[in-house]
């Protein structure tokens, strides 16, 4: 959804020059994204008309319920049917925001990635200052002795996966609904928050808690929202864009500079010079070296 300036000629464009300056200035920034971050890979968001939630479960219950914990411990075998179908995309590859932000902790400016996605697009664009509010379907354990698997044993068992250890039910390593979230991400998360000196917020409605809530450990005015619609904190932002996350922050962080043929042209006459200039200090030294030698 753009907002009614978002309509006017130049508006885009003078938005993403403010958000481009915004980060020039900034040195400590926090990125906080959510399941749109990664809809430009494929990967379907929950809440849009496309999203997961409005889609055919393929089961007689809907989807927001089969994600729960209560779900997941009553009915593991309609569960699993669920989220290997709709929840796992391991053919997916990070899009253009993702590697924005590579650019931009490569830059020394990108203080912690906040993520409530699963999918480890992040990590696999490659930042390194990645934080998992919600887990990881490439981590899974065994509920009975804790042995740890990666995503390719629960795509290649069907139904419910079991230990080859013990026997146990292997559950992903992700945050279902009715759980607590694990206290080690929040914390790093809030911490980082504490330090930044520019908050941007993108590919998230705002309606998940407790990251919903987060703008609050915040203690300055210094925040983007980049969403394609509108959250509850639009108003409050110093700077709102309804657009595709990932075409604004490519053009808001930038790319490495490549060297122009021109100067590759001047670097090699340059080196081309040096070159022939040392081998004729040589000569000059051979025929100095020469005479010496037929005085004597």
């Amino acid at each position: 959804m753009e907002t009614r300036l978002d309509r006017y000629e130049g508006a885009r464009e003078a938005k993403i020059a403010q958000l481009r300056e915004l980060i020039e200035n900034s040195k400590k920034i926090v990125f906080l994204g959510g399941a749109g971050v990664s809809t430009e890979s494929g990967i379907p968001d929950f809440r849009s008309g496309d999203g997961i939630y409005n889609q055919d479960s393929g089961l007689q219950y809907r989807a927001v319920d089969v994600i729960s914990h209560s779900f997941f411990v009553e009915h593991p075998e309609e569960f699993y049917d669920f989220y290997r179908r709709k929840l796992l995309y391991p053919d997916a590859k990070p899009n253009k925001a993702h590697k924005a932000l590579v650019r931009l902790e490569r830059q020394g400016k990108l203080l912690a990635i906040i993520t409530q996605n699963i999918d480890r697009l992040h990590q696999d664009a490659g930042s390194k200052c990645t934080i998992e509010l919600h887990g990881s379907v490439y981590r899974n354990y065994c509920m009975d002795c804790g042995k740890k698997f990666g995503l390719k044993y629960i795509l290649e068992h069907e139904g419910v996966p079991h230990c080859d250890r013990c026997g146990g039910i292997v559950r992903p390593g992700i945050t279902l609904y009715e759980e607590n979230l694990e206290h080690e991400p929040v914390d790093s998360a809030i911490k980082a928050l504490k330090k930044c000196d520019l908050l941007i917020i993108g590919g998230t409605s705002l309606t998940v808690y407790p990251a919903a809530t987060f703008s609050q450990f915040v203690k300055h005015d210094k925040m983007v929202i980049i969403n394609k619609s509108s959250t509850y904190l639009d108003l409050s932002a110093m700077l709102t864009i309804h657009d595709s996350l990932g075409d604004v922050l490519d053009q808001a962080i930038p790319k490495r500079k490549k060297r122009s043929d021109a100067g590759k042209k001047r670097k090699k006459t340059s080196s081309a010079g040096k070159a022939a200039a040392s081998k004729s200090a040589a000569k000059k030294v051979s025929r100095k070296s020469g005479d010496g030698s037929s005085g004597k």
